[in-house]
């Protein structure tokens, strides 16, 4: 058995063996009490040392792992009334082939995730998960209509492969421009604030594909009339959740004001959102609006003739 005391801690900005201040360097107990040589115990420090560090890092990289592999769990995800789920790394879809695009898409966004770096890809591309096929970039093409993310790449901005999956164009639904990038942006940017303000959230999205304004492209892309937001949060003991359903146009009001219950949404889609709840939990979420329990950053409009 070997015994090491120190009379200070390596320091980091030194090499060990410049750095090792021994006491009582090495003791050998049971058989063979007498010191070792001061080299060999300067060894074995090193080793030490540098098994501990290996072991520090790999216990660091794995901590990483494990926290990004809970950021992807989905513990709620909602019914499927088409039959075709597609799990991506980070958010999980549910596939409409007659819309071709996703009835929801449901992911977990928390206050780490929201602080990504990562660029926007572009790299819009059909999603070679799709069992029956999925939209392709050619489909909006000259439609006049904008490839609206449902999760938003700012959301996936915390991972490579979250933003590159998350221009899959089963991620896409038609949506009028000034729309996407105004009053539904404004609501990407809300929820991402309420991931930092409340830690964790769950987010689903999705077009309210039965109200349609018409179709676009070779596949027959549903544009829809509506979209629709869920966002729960499930923190004990006042889990609490918000609906939004949003026209797919210009808008200049407040995000409160397209607040609707879930139960509204679902009998819009026909989906279930949270059947993994306890059904008394559920349904005192579902049935209920209270905007009072989140937290709105008011949206400022640009004054009558200023540049939008």
């Amino acid at each position: 058995m070997i015994i090491i005391f120190f009379s200070t801690l390596p320091n980091p900005s030194n090499p060990p063996s410049n750095n090792l201040q021994l006491v009582a360097c090495c003791l050998q107990l049971e058989s063979n009490p007498k010191p070792f040589p001061l080299s060999t115990c300067k060894t074995t420090v090193q080793r030490f040392i540098m098994k501990r560090s290996l072991l520090s890092l790999s216990l660091s990289l794995l901590s990483v792992v494990l926290a990004y592999g809970q950021q992807a769990a989905f513990n709620y995800l909602p019914t499927s009334t088409t039959h075709q789920i597609v799990k991506h790394t980070y958010y999980t879809l549910s596939y409409s082939e007659r819309d071709e695009q996703a009835e929801w898409v449901a992911y977990t966004l928390t206050a780490a995730m929201v602080t990504g770096t990562v660029k926007r890809s572009g790299n819009f591309r059909a999603d070679p998960y799709v069992a029956t096929g999925s939209a392709t970039p050619g489909d909006y093409k000259n439609s006049g209509y904008d490839r609206g993310h449902l999760a938003p790449a700012a959301d996936m901005a915390f991972s490579r492969v979250a933003m590159s999956e998350c221009f899959y164009m089963s991620n896409m639904s038609p949506m009028v421009p000034s729309f996407n990038r105004g009053i539904w942006e404004k609501l990407e940017e809300q929820v991402r604030t309420w991931a930092t303000d409340y830690r964790k959230i769950y987010v689903i999205t999705g077009g309210i594909l039965k109200y349609s304004m018409g179709k676009i492209g070779c596949d027959g892309v549903t544009v829809p009339r509506y979209f629709y937001k869920i966002v729960m949060d499930d923190t004990e003991p006042a889990i609490k959740a918000i609906a939004f359903i949003l026209p797919n146009e210009k808008s200049e009001h407040q995000l409160y004001d397209y607040a609707v219950t879930i139960d509204s949404v679902e009998s819009l889609t026909g989906i279930d959102f949270f059947p993994a709840l306890p059904d008394k939990i559920e349904e005192s979420l579902e049935s209920h609006i209270d905007v009072l329990k989140w937290s709105f950053t008011p949206i400022h409009f640009p004054k009558k003739g200023a540049k939008e």
